[in-house]
């Protein structure tokens, strides 16, 4: 009977163990993931208030064709002048990434060889590049100027001073065309100054991409849209890569 007694309690002694070590584990484990939660590194917090949002963008940059057959020569620094005012918006969540919208002005400068002269006042459906004229000219540049408007995604590795942090950025650019003519030299020093907007497009939109440090960036475009009308001339691309001063 002493036996069986012994071997009662002794039973009874090793189950309240096993669920006291059960409990004790459990315990263990709520002060870990209580402990765990209370060391999570918080959400940085960003301060706007005083950073650069590259409001203004100043460009320049060289420019030419894609798309340009062997009797089309541009030579020398063709290049783009381009001036845009900015707003940009940091995303709340993500301060490091902000959408960028805004006005401006972007105008392509194309100078040409001896041999070819756009008659931009032409009287042909299609645009000449030789015309008869040709031959009085030693240069002639080929001007286009739009009104445009720039949309940005935008990354700043330090959002607080983005006047001293990398960046980068993608978007588009929407133009509607304001003007377009030619300027050519004759070898006399006489100067033609044609203007005449038949052949253009009159719109043009624009993939653009931007990467840099501080104030100045790198930046590439490429027109998506013809320059001029699908049966005034071969499909011209205009492409540019150059560099981006911005602040304020």
């Amino acid at each position: 009977m002493k036996k069986i007694l012994v071997s009662i309690l002794l039973a009874v002694f090793f189950v309240s163990c096993l669920n006291a070590q059960e409990e004790i584990v459990d315990s263990v484990k709520a002060i870990n993931v209580t402990h765990k939660e209370h060391v999570a590194k918080p959400k940085k917090q960003y301060n706007l208030t005083n950073r650069t949002n590259d409001h203004l963008m100043l460009q320049i940059g060289y420019t030419n064709w894609a798309g340009t057959p062997d009797s089309i020569k541009v030579k020398g620094f063709s290049r783009s002048l381009n001036a845009y005012f900015m707003f940009d918006f940091p995303f709340k969540t993500t301060p490091k990434l902000s959408a960028a919208v805004g006005l401006g002005f972007g105008t392509d400068h194309i100078i040409f060889k001896k041999d070819n002269h756009p008659d931009v006042k032409g009287a042909t459906n299609t645009m000449r590049f030789n015309g008869p004229d040709t031959a009085l000219f030693k240069k002639t540049k080929l001007m286009t100027a739009y009104l445009e408007a720039p949309i940005e995604l935008r990354y700043l590795s330090d959002p607080e001073h983005s006047d001293k942090s990398f960046k980068a950025a993608i978007g588009v650019k929407v133009g509607a065309l304001l003007k377009s003519g030619t300027r050519s030299r004759a070898l006399a020093n006489y100067v033609e100054k044609e203007s005449g907007k038949k052949y253009f497009n009159s719109y043009r939109i624009v993939g653009t991409a931007r990467i840099g440090w501080g104030v100045i960036s790198l930046f590439g475009t490429y027109q998506f849209t013809p320059i001029l009308k699908d049966a005034a001339g071969p499909a011209l691309r205009p492409f540019t890569v150059g560099l981006t001063l911005s602040g304020l």
